[in-house]
Formats: structure tokens, sequence, C-alpha cells
């Protein structure tokens, strides 16, 4: 068995690792942190975990031993407790954001600040399977991606490998409520958020810096707030190389995720579902890639949706737990959605 420790488990992502990992049979949860909730019942926040666990929050600085650290808190890499247990050899999987960008100076530039702790990004493996298994295997430290960036490499990266695409592109992303966390305050409360659609950063959004980092390509990247609470969606803007056909497309993606067992193309001619929808992917850990392409006028647009709380940050969490502790990549992430939802 391994033994994992969640910090930072009282938020909607520390809710979604305990949902994915209190059933997973290879795995005992011996911590669930929270400063703000501890010594309370880890279900009276988390209804859904009724009936399958009796934890209780533990403070912060309180980690037991484990052999892998989750960290769903903010800035929870730095801390000395957290130090503590990865110097005695516990692997470490971060899905914040300290720890994606590798370059100091980028990380200045998006987040406004020092870079806390460039030494630990230099190491960190990206936490994306399907880019990265072989690394993933050995990885002592893990940095989990976004979830409008994971969308939108795995939508890029084939295309972007076999130089199908030009270098250029424009990323429209669209995000429910609970991207913006458990504590986001006023600006997410029901009646600020219910039937808007809030444009809250046209441009220069802070994932465009990981697209970049992970594709390669020249990235500007916008976003909007949706009225929904899970889900998130990507559209890429691409210019299509000369010559490129629809076949080539669906091609260059069938030959990178034909073996992937949580990626599925999906560009279909008719149908409710004929690219990929958010809805359907609620509670997975599906990223579901497709496109729009109109030769005739050069137009190739790439879309991508997955659940920004599943395949976007606790379920690629899992997936990289899995791959990292040699287990079947699948234990765990089962769940195949709903329909109707």
């Amino acid at each position: 068995m391994v033994d994992v420790a969640v910090v930072g488990g009282a938020g909607y992502i520390g809710g979604e690792l305990l949902r994915m990992l209190i059933p997973h049979p290879d795995v005992t949860v011996v911590a669930a942190t929270s400063d703000r909730l501890a010594g309370r019942r880890v279900d009276g926040n988390h209804p859904t975990l009724r009936g399958h666990t009796d934890l209780t929050y533990a403070p912060h600085d309180r980690l037991p031993d484990c052999d892998v650290l989750l960290l769903a808190a903010p800035g929870a890499a730095m801390s000395d407790a957290v130090r503590a247990r990865v110097n005695a050899g516990a692997v470490l999987i971060d899905i914040g954001p300290e720890l994606r960008l590798a370059d100091p100076a980028t990380y200045r530039r998006y987040y406004g600040g020092e870079h806390p702790s460039p030494e630990l990004a230099a190491v960190a493996v990206p936490g994306l399977p399907e880019l990265h298994r072989a690394a993933l295997t050995k990885a002592d430290t893990i940095a989990v991606p976004g979830c409008m960036a994971t969308a939108a490499i795995l939508a890029l990266q084939p295309l972007a490998a076999a130089g199908l695409i030009g270098p250029d592109v424009l990323v429209d992303g669209r995000i429910g409520s609970s991207g913006s966390g458990s504590q986001a305050g006023e600006v997410n409360q029901h009646a600020e958020r219910a039937g808007v659609l809030r444009v809250f950063a046209p441009s220069g959004h802070r994932h465009e810096a990981e697209i970049a980092q992970a594709t390669g390509l020249s990235v500007r990247m916008g976003a909007t707030g949706v009225d929904a609470v899970r889900g998130a969606q990507v559209l890429c803007r691409v210019t299509p190389a000369d010559g490129l056909t629809e076949l080539d497309i669906r091609t260059a993606y069938r030959a990178r995720y034909a073996d992937e067992p949580f990626v599925r193309v999906i560009a279909q001619r008719r149908g409710n579902y004929r690219l990929p929808e958010p809805k359907i992917l609620l509670g997975t850990n599906y990223c579901d890639v497709g496109f729009s392409f109109d030769a005739a006028h050069g137009e190739l647009v790439l879309i991508a949706a997955l659940d920004n709380l599943g395949k976007g940050g606790a379920g690629n969490a899992v997936q990289c737990l899995n791959v990292r502790m040699g287990l079947p990549e699948r234990r765990g992430l089962e769940f195949l959605g709903l329909h109707p939802i």
C-alpha cells in the first residue's frame, strides 16, 4: 500500500483527491490537512465522503510519514513540514502553480513576484503522463499543469510536434466557477456569478506560459468564466501548414493518443456532442480533443475539454501517482461520467 497525505484537503481540489484516493485499492490516506478546519471531520465539508472515512483534518505543520505528498494548497511546497517529509524521501506532487514554470523571469512576469522555489521547479517533472510518462516513473518532484493549460497542451502538442501548424497560437479558454477555488470570495458568490460570461483575462492569462513551455509555440491566451460549476474548454486558433488535410490532422491525433487511456479524439460531423464538451466529462479523468478545419479559408481551430477538477487537477495528479508508484494507470480513475446530466 502507498501511504498518501493530502495537503490542503479542505478545498475543491483537495476534496476531489480524497474522493478518488479513499476508495483507491492501493492507497491509504494517512492525513488530510487544513489549518482552518483542523480537528473537524473531512466529510463535514466533503459530504460525498460520508460513510467512507473517519478522517479528521490535521494542521498543515503536522504531517505524518508518508510515501507521497499531494499538495492542493497554494505555496505548500515551500512549507517546513512539506520540506521535512520530502527530505525523508516522500514523492512530491504539487497541483499548485509554484513549480509549473522553470524560468524565474517567466514566473516573475506572470505572477508578479520572485519565484518561490526555483530549485524545486528546475527539477520538477511536468505532471502530464501523455508527454512525460517515462520521466514520471522516476520523478521525486512532479508539477501538475493548470487545467486549461492541460487541455490546450493536449490539443496542440501532436500537431506542433509533427510540424503541421504554424508557431503562433491564440487560445480562448472557458472555465467554471470551481476553477477559482473554494475561498474565491465575493466575485464567485452565486448572485454575482450566475448568468454571467465574465471575461476575467482578456489577454495574458497565466496558463499561456505553461502552454508555450510545453509546446514550443508562441502563445497568447484569454479566458472567460462561464455559468457552470465544473468544466473547462479551450479553442486554439492556429495556422495550418501548406497542403494540410483533415486526414493529416486525424492521423496525427490518432497516432499520438491511440494508446492513451484518458485522451479521446472527438471530431464528428453530426450529433449533440460532435466536438469536445465539458458537460459529459464531469467527474472523469478524460480530456477530449478535436478540431474544426476550413481548408478553403485556411482556418484551423483545435478544441479540448475536461473537468477542471478531474483531468485538469486532482485526476491528473492521481494518474501521476499511479505512474510514479508503478500502479495500474487507470486505478481510482475509472468513472466514465454521466449522461444526461
